[in-house]
């Protein structure tokens, strides 16, 4: 299967990302930091644009990355990608909790750290379920396609050409 994913796939991976990610972290972190839900939602949407924006920036970066160097989806590249994506996030993040909130950089920090902690695994499971579900997916598009060529030899010369069906003139 084509491992290369459209900008606008990309953008739905990272829109699924963020939405799954702020139903867990908003009523945890108001419960965690004692803060009203809202506000808390507030912070946790702010930074899930940030990552959002970061997120199909660096997937598409890290995905060129991988074809590079040669790496292979498994569990070393998947904690490498896991460890980047969140390692650049602190950077951004940390200033933006600790002025929204009000508190030290030091506390945003420990803060982080422990959203962090969730968002490490959580990245991980993620992203590996998404390939899977894609993988899938793809495969069970490619069978229906070939189905559909099997009854019409002139289409299926055509795809195999790469025209689509409606393209080849009979």
């Amino acid at each position: 299967m084509n491992p290369t994913k459209s900008i606008t796939e990309r953008v739905c991976q990272a829109i699924g990302f963020e939405a799954l990610a702020l139903l867990i972290c908003t009523p945890l972190l108001a419960w965690i930091m004692d803060k009203p839900a809202l506000e808390m939602g507030m912070v946790t949407l702010a930074i899930s644009l940030l990552a959002l924006t970061w997120n199909v920036i660096f997937n598409g970066l890290f995905d060129r990355l991988k074809a590079r160097w040669h790496l292979a989806n498994n569990a070393w590249t998947r904690g490498l990608h896991a460890l980047m994506f969140e390692g650049g996030l602190i950077l951004v993040c940390v200033p933006l909790i600790a002025a929204w909130l009000n508190i030290s950089l030091v506390q945003a920090f420990i803060l982080d750290i422990g959203v962090l902690l969730f968002f490490l695994p959580y990245t991980y499971v993620y992203h590996w379920g998404y390939d899977v579900l894609r993988e899938k997916f793809l495969q069970k598009h490619a069978a229906r396609r070939l189905d559909a060529l099997a009854g019409d030899p002139v289409a299926a010369v055509g795809e195999q050409a790469g025209n689509r069906p409606a393209d080849i003139i009979r």
